[in-house]
């Protein structure tokens, strides 16, 4: 019987060694868990080797989770929608928000020149199929002056200080102005319109609707390219530099 008990007592020696090893030096309440479970196991099992050494895994088992548990970092993660929504942690929820999409936003003006840039040089190549060729150069000029002018205001954005709201309306003033004042060219030059073009549509004219409808899409491209214009004015402002956007 001592002969036994010495053997167990060194079995449970062996045991509680990768414990000790990992757990005594960080924590050692978890020490008296493994040490607790391993002697009940010990108390109950004895006589079955199997279901000792599986409750002495069982033991490292629920020690190494109350490590874990013990030991999780208090901190939420920094994903913005972990955070929660109150106190200055919901500003900088938005703030993060806004910072992301200032990025794509950039970004996407950046494309959308380089495509009206290029939709500029095609119409280049087919101003000779126009009623008016000198309508059709002016379309090509459009195309390809306003789209380096979004490739410039993209790399220009990072340095506007506006409202949240008042970037979207500058956003897409931009977009639609420069879209449009190319798209109604074109257009004035497939119908060879004279619509508020003295110059270039001189000795030409199109059917009262085209030259209605060419007029008023001149007026709405006025009024949003000068519309974008005093936006992005005033928010490159010298005081708008220690403003919050």
């Amino acid at each position: 019987m001592a002969t036994c008990r010495s053997t167990w007592s060194g079995r449970l020696a062996e045991a509680k060694q990768p414990l000790v090893c990992h757990f005594a030096q960080v924590c050692p309440q978890f020490l008296e868990v493994k040490v607790i479970i391993t002697a009940k196991a010990l108390h109950y099992w004895r006589s079955d080797v199997t279901k000792l050494w599986t409750a002495i895994s069982v033991a490292d088992g629920l020690a190494s989770h109350q490590f874990r548990e013990h030991t999780k970092p208090a901190m939420p993660p920094l994903c913005p929608r972990h955070l929660p929504r109150t106190g200055w942690t919901h500003r900088g929820r938005a703030r993060l928000r806004g910072e992301i999409s200032m990025g794509e936003t950039h970004r996407r003006l950046m494309w959308h020149g380089m495509f009206l840039f290029l939709l500029g040089l095609l119409t280049g190549f087919a101003e000779q199929h126009f009623a008016n060729i000198r309508m059709g150069l002016a379309a090509h000029l459009e195309g390809v002056i306003n789209g380096i002018l979004l490739v410039a205001l993209g790399a220009a954005w990072s340095g506007v200080r506006l409202s949240r709201l008042t970037k979207k309306i500058a956003y897409w003033t931009a977009l639609c102005s420069t879209y449009g004042n190319w798209f109604v060219t074109t257009l004035a030059a497939i119908f060879g319109t004279a619509a508020l073009s003295p110059i270039t549509g001189a000795g030409h004219s199109g059917r009262p609707w085209q030259e209605s409808l060419v007029t008023v899409g001149f007026l709405t491209v006025g009024i949003t390219i000068v519309t974008f214009a005093v936006l992005f004015l005033w928010g490159l402002r010298a005081r708008a530099i220690g403003e919050q956007t």
